[in-house]
């Protein structure tokens, strides 16, 4: 007995435990299998492939314009980055991107910067749930979310997945009273990020619970593909807007926070200061808005002509009929477009045959390079630590299983 209770002292009993994927803390359908030594995780697997949404080959039985509907779901968070990223690939295709109205891409840039504060102050609010953090966070994060999707009804006519991005500009032109929405809401939403900033970062529970807890470091981040917070948490500054700017990127004025512990507590801080230079960007995008009715390209084998041209012209009406039945065809060839969404860049390669459809559409998803990052981020860590970590990396499962 004396010799069975050392080998035990020299051997603590492991115990294998799967969180998930019927669990709401993972944020989705994932499913992590964890070895441990009494609390302490020694082991960790995550496993996907619990959604079979099966996205981009049904983009590939979709015309071009229609395949925007289903890039909404991937990443249900942040659907106009889907949109814009897989419509500018189409654009490249078809060499039209220096064509798009300049109103149509300032457009762009504030719906993106908008949907990025939306998808943050959800990963936010959900993530105080996850550190115990009970009532404040998630209330104050969703009621200013609200007010994002309500100037997202208001313009496109959805609250979530819009598709209102088309090739070549805008599903259709903004309403009159846009830029006083977003005036508005430029006006409230400092303090508000503010206040949940102090009450939720700087509280001592989470502070002891997440700093120097879940670290990662730069190679390490590089080995598993990170980007977006993941990667710039770890020293890295990269950010797909100022590397490979889009959509006149390059022309506005912001920066990108660095951290460089790689901890919990860093996704957290990092979260927040991306919030306020989406506002910096949202200010000026709205200062430079041209205030005219060209928000989609004037072509009328890729835009369906406007009903008073369809009444008047055989033309018009031919082309109509055309492009509902038909759509429009793009030239062969293949394309790569990466932008940077709220979880990281996201990358679309898209391969044409010279048909009305896609004949490859492929997305690089920074949520499926961040889930397998669990195995360095949980190793060692208490198990109560878990459902913090994958909190603060942030996934989204319909873009992991897409």
């Amino acid at each position: 007995m004396a010799d069975e209770l050392h080998l035990d002292e020299q051997r603590p009993e492991r115990m294998q435990l799967s969180i998930g994927p019927h669990h709401p803390a993972t944020h989705g359908v994932l499913r992590v299998k964890l070895v441990l030594e009494g609390e302490t995780v020694v082991e960790a697997e995550p496993e996907t492939g619990f959604l079979h949404t099966g996205i981009e080959k049904t983009a590939e039985h979709l015309t071009w314009n229609q395949a925007t509907t289903v890039m909404d779901r991937m990443d249900y968070l942040a659907p106009i980055s889907n949109n814009t990223g897989y419509v500018m690939a189409v654009e490249k295709l078809l060499g039209i991107e220096d064509r798009i109205p300049e109103k149509a891409r300032v457009a762009r840039v504030i719906l993106l910067e908008l949907n990025r504060i939306a998808s943050h102050l959800v990963g936010l609010g959900t993530g105080g749930l996850d550190y115990g953090n009970i009532g404040t966070p998630i209330f104050w994060a969703f009621e200013l979310r609200d007010r994002i999707l309500d100037i997202f009804e208001h313009t496109t006519g959805q609250r979530m997945n819009p598709s209102y991005m088309r090739v070549g500009g805008l599903a259709y032109d903004l309403p009159h009273n846009f830029k006083e929405m977003v005036e508005e809401f430029l006006k409230l939403a400092p303090s508000r990020i503010q206040e949940l900033k102090d009450v939720m970062l700087y509280n001592p529970i989470f502070m002891d619970r997440a700093k120097g807890v879940s670290v990662i470091t730069y190679e390490q981040a590089l080995q598993y593909g990170l980007t977006g917070r993941n990667l710039r948490v770890t020293g890295s500054d990269y950010d797909v807007r100022k590397y490979y700017p889009y959509l006149g990127y390059e022309n506005y004025d912001f920066d990108v926070p660095v951290y460089t512990d790689g901890d919990s507590w860093s996704r957290v801080a990092i979260t927040f200061d991306e919030m306020f230079e989406s506002l910096k960007i949202i200010r000026q995008a709205l200062d430079n808005l041209p205030w005219d009715d060209r928000h989609i390209i004037d072509d009328r084998k890729l835009v369906l002509p406007p009903k008073q041209e369809v009444r008047h012209s055989m033309e018009a009406l031919i082309h109509h009929f055309k492009l509902v039945q038909h759509g429009f065809d793009v030239p062969a060839g293949e394309v790569y477009q990466a932008i940077e969404s709220p979880r990281g860049e996201i990358g679309f390669y898209v391969v044409s045959d010279g048909g009305n459809k896609p004949m490859r559409v492929r997305v690089r998803p920074p949520s499926f390079y961040a889930v397998y990052s669990l195995p360095v981020l949980l190793q060692g860590q208490m198990l109560a630590d878990v459902v913090g970590a994958i909190a603060t990396i942030d996934p989204i499962f319909g873009e992991v299983d897409r």
